[in-house]
């Protein structure tokens, strides 16, 4: 995950700086600068799209991704908390969830956004 942040914001500075060299380019040309403040806003309004599509969209299905794994939770599910207990899921109630871990099935119960992940495979077992 970190090495796909590092690319992206090598790919946004790459960007940005070639954005920013058109602009010069625009507004020193020998004609005068009656274009350069419109490429300006051109190229302001390409970095905000490029921001878009390689920082906020991806985090938005991301987190819809998981917004919707937490929603789909049913009894006999396996999870992994957020704080890496698993267990397997023996109650839910609202918001809460009750999951029994180990061999001494002992029962915790937490809230749905502290699950990280559901370990059910394709063919609809639990792993």
């Amino acid at each position: 995950m970190k090495k796909k942040a590092i690319n992206m914001l090598i790919l946004l500075s790459v960007a940005m700086f070639v954005c920013l060299a058109f602009t010069g380019c625009a507004t020193t040309g020998a004609e005068g600068g009656g274009a350069g403040g419109f490429s300006g806003i051109i190229i302001m309004v390409v970095m905000l799209v490029l921001m878009y599509m390689l920082m906020i969209r991806p985090e938005n299905k991301k987190r819809k991704k998981a917004e919707e794994m937490r929603s789909n939770l049913s009894v006999g599910d396996k999870i992994t908390t957020i704080g890496g207990i698993v267990g397997k899921i023996v109650d839910i109630s609202g918001d809460l969830i009750t999951f029994e871990t180990g061999e001494d099935r002992v029962r915790l119960q937490v809230t749905k956004w502290a699950i990280s992940t559901n370990s059910v495979d394709k063919s609809g077992e639990n792993k």
